[in-house]
């Protein structure tokens, strides 16, 4: 660990430039997927800066978790077989919420 609680480590850099990140950086920042992507930026004073890239924002991944889109299919699923109620006023929505968690 480093003063800032972050990973400290060093990797071997192979015959062809390829760096193997540790597994729980991987894990962590979402690596371990085929096609993730690393941004690498060299700055002015010698330091390499790696950042992981996602195919969409990092702030938006959640949306495509795996237990976000089984909720997103069962909405679904309850929605084609016309399983909602639709409420006029919020004070009709809250009383809906106040029955069906009594049940």
């Amino acid at each position: 660990m480093s003063q800032t609680g972050g990973f400290r480590g060093y990797v071997a850099v192979q015959g062809r430039g390829v760096i193997a990140l540790p597994l729980s950086l991987r894990k962590k920042y979402k690596l371990d997927q085929a096609g993730s992507q690393v941004e690498i930026t060299e700055r002015e004073d010698g330091v390499i800066e790696l950042r992981p890239t996602l195919p969409i924002p990092a702030k938006e991944a959640w949306f495509w978790d795996e237990r976000w889109n089984t909720g997103e299919r069962e909405v679904d699923e309850h929605v084609r077989k016309g399983e909602i109620t639709v409420s006029e006023t919020v004070d009709d929505f809250m009383a809906h919420l106040t029955a069906i968690s009594k049940e």
